[in-house]
């Protein structure tokens, strides 16, 4: 029991990390940050495999990465990237 707490705080702050890299944290909630986690921490140790340091079961950097890509993926997808304001002018 105790393992799946710590698996979805540390999926959601990879995926709050992931946010903040892309600039994407602050339209996501905790859901979407711990979902993006999850999600990323898979795709990132399936494409690049499990080195680097693990706290709970997941490999860190990998797991970011992968985060970051998962959340570049879903903005570019359902158009949450933001707008320049000289765009906007």
């Amino acid at each position: 029991m105790l393992h799946w707490i710590w698996t979805l705080i540390i999926g959601g702050l990879i995926g709050m990390a992931a946010g903040a890299i892309v600039h994407r944290g602050g339209a996501m909630g905790w859901i979407s940050n711990i979902i993006a986690g999850l999600i990323g921490a898979s795709v990132g140790q399936w494409i690049f495999g499990d080195w680097g340091p693990q706290l709970a079961g997941m490999a860190l950097i990998p797991s970011l990465i992968g985060a970051v890509i998962v959340v570049l993926v879903v903005s570019l997808l359902l158009g949450f990237w933001p707008k320049d304001k000289a765009d906007a002018a």
